[in-house]
């Protein structure tokens, strides 16, 4: 599967070339779902669009049988790219930052590798919009699809994720949880405003926040079992509009991470308790607690087949413990519906510096691209021949 990966790496450079150059945001990406609908009609794939809004979703096989997914997603994010390279992104404050334009691209190579394959059952191909953002309703890609059945009768469902720690010619793959549940806080802290000049008449809602930042960064190795994973970030502070002005308010907000259902409601309650030290001061404040995805958890029967694949296909030494992480994925929706497992794809040029996701010089090795590929397709099929069992 690999030699044939190989030599359809034109194919999946120029895919993921093309998406790179275009990228789009959330759910508005209508250009890369026509290219992919357009892709898999050319390779002779039934496909079915406007699936979660703008996903695409491919029907490889016949209906019936066993049923195996397999997950891309599409979305880019908005960062400006710094990469001087003929495929760098056409629009301005758009770059594919986290490698869903590789994601896609190697799903449309496994397709085509698989449309060379005798099998019995589906192999459906879910190309997803908004891994990365929400809907007016606070709702990504993933549960939108599956709320317009693209994961019906689906019994197992694999996806890949670009790593740019891990060089080209190695996946990681590990069973358990290994991404967190993601929450948002959003918090207005309130005081009065007034002359910076006379502090003395007002009630300054900065110094209020001092107190509160200090009380929220203590919760994680203060409040919180240390042996539990937890992760409190404020990425937000907003205040004020001239230097002599005591502002009414201040703005926070922040994202809060967890493995298990008791420490994320145990933050949600920290947080609470912090924004309370407002109050005791004489001023106020406003909550709101947004729950994001779910931790990931993978299946330990799925990575098994994974692992073999990953061995027989780059040896022993291809093989590296995936590590838990803190990041979140909106795949673990899809994960509690059929199980299955998201593995890492090293796309670090052999001795080269490693490339850090989210950021404006993030970029992969292509020739990681046909080892994806091949990954996906040949998992697909075994775990549609363990399933026939």
């Amino acid at each position: 599967m690999l030699a044939k990966a190989r030599e359809i790496k034109p194919f999946i450079v120029n895919l993921r070339r093309a998406i790179h150059r275009r990228p789009e945001l959330g759910f508005d990406v209508h250009e890369t779902a026509a290219l992919v609908a357009r892709t898999l009609g050319e390779l002779g794939i039934e496909a079915q669009t406007g699936v979660g809004k703008t996903g695409v979703v491919g029907y490889l096989g016949e209906a019936g049988g066993p049923v195996v997914g397999i997950r891309a997603d599409m979305d880019a994010l908005p960062i400006l790219e710094a990469n001087d390279v003929p495929y760098r992104s056409e629009i301005a404050g758009r770059m594919h930052a986290c490698g869903h334009d590789a994601h896609t691209a190697m799903l449309l190579g496994a397709a085509r590798l698989l449309t060379q394959e005798k099998f019995k059952g589906q192999i459906r191909l879910l190309f997803q919009p908004s891994e990365e953002d929400f809907d007016t309703e606070g709702v990504s890609g993933a549960p939108r699809m599956i709320a317009d059945g693209a994961l019906q009768g689906v019994q197992r469902v694999i996806a890949l994720h670009v790593d740019g720690m891990l060089e080209t010619g190695s996946i990681g793959i590990e069973a358990g949880k290994v991404a967190a549940a993601v929450d948002t806080f959003r918090a207005t802290i309130t005081g009065k405003g007034g002359h910076g000049a006379r502090p003395h008449v007002a009630l300054d809602p900065i110094w209020l926040t001092t107190q509160v930042l200090n009380a929220l960064y203590a919760v994680p190795s203060r409040r919180i079992d240390p042996l539990e994973p937890n992760v409190l970030t404020v990425g937000i502070v907003q205040a004020g509009t001239a230097e002599n002005v005591i502002p009414p308010s201040v703005y926070l907000e922040g994202t809060l991470r967890s493995m298990e259902a008791e420490t994320r409601a145990a933050l949600h309650a920290e947080v609470e308790r912090c924004l309370h030290i407002a109050r005791a001061l004489g001023g106020d404040y406003q909550l709101e607690i947004v729950r994001g995805y779910p931790p990931m958890f993978n299946d330990a029967g799925v990575c098994e087949v994974i692992g073999q694949v990953g061995r027989d296909l780059l040896g022993e030494g291809g093989l590296a413990p995936r590590e838990p992480t803190m990041g979140a994925e909106d795949f673990s929706y899809m994960l509690e519906l059929a199980p299955g497992a998201m593995f890492r794809l090293g796309v670090r040029q052999p001795g080269g510096p490693p490339r850090y996701v989210h950021t404006p010089d993030f970029d992969i090795d292509e020739d990681a691209l046909p080892i994806g590929a091949a990954m996906l397709a040949e998992t697909a099929l075994r775990l549609l021949r363990e399933l026939e069992r």
